[in-house]
C-alpha cells in the first residue's frame, strides 16, 4: 500500500489528476494507462495540457475499523507537480464527502460512523 501524503483536495477542479512519476513510483505498469486525445486546461497557467491517458486506481480513506474505498479515474499526465495527486470534484462526488474550507477537514460516511480527514 502506497500513502500519498501530498494529496491536493481541490473541489472547484472538474478532474482527478496523477503525475506519471507518482505511478511509477507506486510501481503501476504505464501500460494500464488508456490512451485519450483529448487535451485539459488550467493546471498550467496560459496553457492546454495533454494527459498521457486515463487510469482507474482504488483509492482509500479512513483507519483500519472505518475505510471506504472507490474506484476513481485519474488523468495521468508526463510533466512534474507539487503533488502526488490533485483529486478535484469527481472525487468528492464519489465519496459523497464534504470539505470544510474553515476547518480544514473533509468527512464522509463510513461503514462504521463518520470518516474524518484532516487536510492541511
Amino acid at each position: 500500500m502506497k500513502w500519498l501524503s501530498k494529496v491536493l483536495m481541490d473541489g472547484g477542479n472538474g478532474l482527478n489528476i496523477m503525475y506519471a512519476e507518482m505511478l511509477d513510483a507506486m510501481g503501476i505498469d504505464r501500460s494500464r494507462i488508456q490512451t485519450i486525445g483529448a487535451p485539459f486546461h488550467g493546471i498550467v497557467p496560459r496553457k492546454q495540457a495533454m494527459p498521457l491517458g486515463l487510469i482507474n486506481l482504488p483509492v482509500t480513506f479512513g483507519n483500519l475499523t472505518n475505510y471506504r474505498i472507490e474506484t476513481l479515474t485519474f488523468e495521468v499526465v508526463g510533466f512534474h507537480g507539487t503533488y502526488h495527486a490533485i483529486q478535484g470534484h469527481p472525487s468528492y462526488v464519489k465519496f459523497m464527502a464534504i470539505p470544510n474550507y474553515t476547518y480544514l477537514k473533509l468527512k464522509m460516511s463510513g461503514p462504521c460512523g463518520i470518516i474524518t480527514i484532516d487536510t492541511f
